[in-house]
């Protein structure tokens, strides 16, 4: 599988949440609101989830080993560092993305 796209919007908030992330795969699948987050230790990314009845919150999506969540995570947070300071920014990056 590879990633054949990656979309970035900036959050203009002063919180830890810095942007909202899409990532298309293999230009046919796509998994949204991927969240660039300012941790303690830096940024790092946060899956899609949502609240449970018991207020706990579970991904919707995520990566099943941690070869491939290592290799989305630094994607993203590559996209990320090189969009500077605009507010949205897209990566296509075709059939030259590495296999995953």
């Amino acid at each position: 599988m590879q990633i054949t796209d990656i979309r970035i919007r900036r959050v203009s908030s002063e919180g830890k949440l810095k942007a909202y992330v899409t990532v298309t795969f293999d230009d046919c699948f796509v998994v949204h609101n991927v969240k660039v987050i300012e941790g303690k230790t830096g940024v790092f990314i946060a899956m899609p989830s949502r609240k449970t009845k018991t207020g706990e919150y579970k991904d919707v999506a995520h990566p099943i080993n941690s070869d491939f969540r290592n290799e989305l995570q630094q994607r993203i947070l590559d996209a990320f560092a090189s969009m500077g300071d605009e507010e949205e920014t897209s990566q296509d990056l075709g059939g030259d993305a590495g296999d995953a």
